[in-house]
């Protein structure tokens, strides 16, 4: 068994050139599919049958090992025995009708409304840099920006009047989205008291948030800004721009929203990409459950 893991193992890496790092995983994962086999004294990958498979998976299964992980030792070794078939050694491969366990999907990082409450009270607005930090994250929290389409809107795209964002998203798509007052406001004191100071002679930006330099941030750059007032907010861990957008759309459920809507705020293409935010709020429904029920503690 072992000389036949060998030589997959050397096709893998010559003719598949896969990295050795790969091939390394592939190695860990059919040792113990042939350790597990040995355990049900099956001493030929020939002996081995689909309910051997069956029971492989429910072992790791029970070891509480992930669905990702699982997923690709059941690909290792289907791959082992399609190549032993290929090679005329087996006559059949035994995983091939055994489905692979889809991988499950990861819920988003939310803040609650509290730590989102700390967070945009973080920046001291009394300066002008302070002013532009608090303008920037509280419209990304009010609107669901992604942090691209915050660092590149331009003034002609900002309605305060109307209280609407006019926003072009991914593949060139435009969409509306409405802004609190509270944060139209805020907005509206920056560009009327603090954006000017920020503007450099010869240099014509339209962006409507500016740096120190008198240029549009980067990505890179208000991520670091928000990393920074997170610290300073006493969150547990950093805050990425993606989790304000998330926070946005899961606290607009809570409150009650219709998912389309919220596909339609967020510029999601496809309702299914909006519905993992449904997990979540049921996941806080039952952890506030098992926090505040007296017969769940």
């Amino acid at each position: 068994m072992q000389r036949l893991i060998e030589s997959y193992l050397d096709y893998l890496l010559v003719e598949r050139r896969l990295a050795r790092n790969s091939v390394a995983a592939y190695r860990r994962d059919l040792d113990q599919w042939r350790h597990f086999l040995q355990s049900r004294n099956k001493w030929r990958f020939a002996d081995a049958d689909p309910e051997d498979v069956r029971v492989f998976v429910e072992q790791l299964y029970r070891l509480r090992r992930a669905r990702t992980t699982v997923a690709r030792k059941l690909s290792s070794l289907r791959g082992l025995h399609k190549f032993l078939v290929r090679e005329g050694i087996l006559d059949q491969n035994v995983a091939v009708d055994l489905d692979l366990p889809k991988p499950g999907r990861r819920l988003p990082h939310t803040l609650s409304r509290q730590e989102v409450d700390r967070l945009l009270a973080a920046p001291d607005t009394s300066t002008p840099e302070g002013l532009r930090n608090a303008a920037m994250i509280w419209l990304l929290y009010a609107t669901g920006l992604r942090v691209s389409e915050l660092v590149n809107l331009e003034l002609k795209e900002l309605n305060l009047p109307a209280r609407i964002v006019n926003t072009i998203g991914k593949g060139g798509k435009q969409r509306l989205i409405p802004v609190a007052d509270c944060t139209a406001a805020l907005v509206r004191r920056y560009l009327e008291t603090a954006r000017g100071r920020f503007v450099r002679s010869g240099r014509q930006d339209d962006a409507v948030f500016l740096t120190n330099r008198g240029t549009r941030y980067t990505r890179a750059g208000f991520w670091k800004l928000l990393r920074r007032y997170s610290v300073a907010a006493g969150l547990e861990r950093p805050v990425s721009p993606h989790v304000l957008r998330h926070s946005f759309a899961t606290h607009l459920l809570d409150g009650g929203a219709d998912l389309r809507v919220i596909q339609q705020l967020l510029g999601h293409a496809d309702l299914t990409t909006t519905e993992i935010y449904t997990q979540v709020s049921r996941a806080r429904l039952r952890e506030v459950y098992d926090t505040a029920h007296p017969r769940a503690r």
